[in-house]
């Protein structure tokens, strides 16, 4: 029998750590994780509901490199650089 060394199984990192969920900074790509129960500090919002990202370089984390939400939460394309 020849093992391959693959299993099958891929690591997946969380973006937060459990206990937290992930916010975005407004008008940028920038994020953090803040504490369950807690609110975002001022300049970060909560991702829009079915849009947030899980785990690194998951569908909606990689969304998120090129998109952010307004002041007034509508999704728009990231400024460049940010």
């Amino acid at each position: 029998m020849v093992l391959t060394g693959c299993s099958g199984l891929e690591y997946k990192e969380d973006v937060c750590s459990s206990g937290e969920y992930p916010v975005l900074t407004v008008n940028g790509t920038g994020s953090a994780c803040v504490s369950d129960g807690d609110k975002p500090s001022p300049g970060f919002v909560r991702y829009p509901k079915g849009k947030v990202p899980q785990q690194v370089d998951d569908k909606w984390d990689v969304y998120w490199r090129t998109h952010t939400l307004d002041k007034d939460g509508n999704i728009i394309d990231a400024p460049a650089g940010s």
